[in-house]
């Protein structure tokens, strides 16, 4: 293959997947601006290795991959456990959908909930992951993908009764 060919083929699959990725990485991290930045980090990971993926079906699944290791390093940074102030707060894209405040509410919600917790939540509700897929991506068993989804669901029905329900639907 020759250097041409593969950028563009690297091209076309950040453009088609730029946006889904950016929304994953979001839904885990809480934050535009650290899912940003973790986002052209795998990215930038999956070009390196662009020529070694030889399965491209499962190309999704290999970044969503880096896109959970790269979150739960963050997690472990002492740095990352400081308070980050901002002048101006940032921009929210517009919803086409009707939203009767209940996604806010959910998000709020979700975004309470321990690192690990939210990251199985997110992945299994929010990107409709299995078990089995959930536990690939984090890399832990599918044991704690459920002892984990468990307990989230636990603290949300808990803290957000009504809220956790919802989910629980999904």
């Amino acid at each position: 293959m020759t250097a041409d060919t593969r950028d563009a083929e690297f091209a076309a699959y950040m453009h088609a997947r730029q946006r889904a990725l950016l929304r994953t990485a979001f839904l885990l991290t809480g934050n535009v601006h650290t899912a940003e930045d973790v986002v052209a980090t795998a990215l930038a990971k999956l070009y390196l290795a662009w020529d070694k993926v030889r399965d491209r079906e499962s190309i999704d699944g290999y970044v969503r991959r880096i896109i959970a290791n790269e979150t739960t390093s963050l997690w472990r940074r002492p740095w990352r456990r400081r308070e980050i102030a901002a002048e101006v707060l940032p921009e929210h894209g517009r919803e086409d959908a009707y939203d009767d405040g209940r996604a806010a509410a959910v998000w709020e919600a979700v975004s309470s909930l321990p690192p690990r917790q939210r990251a199985v939540v997110v992945l299994r509700y929010y990107e409709e992951l299995s078990e089995a897929e959930i536990a690939d991506v984090l890399g832990i068993s599918p044991g704690t993908v459920k002892s984990q989804a468990s307990r989230a669901l636990a603290t949300l029905r808990t803290n957000h009764p009504t809220l956790a329900s919802g989910l629980e639907e999904r």
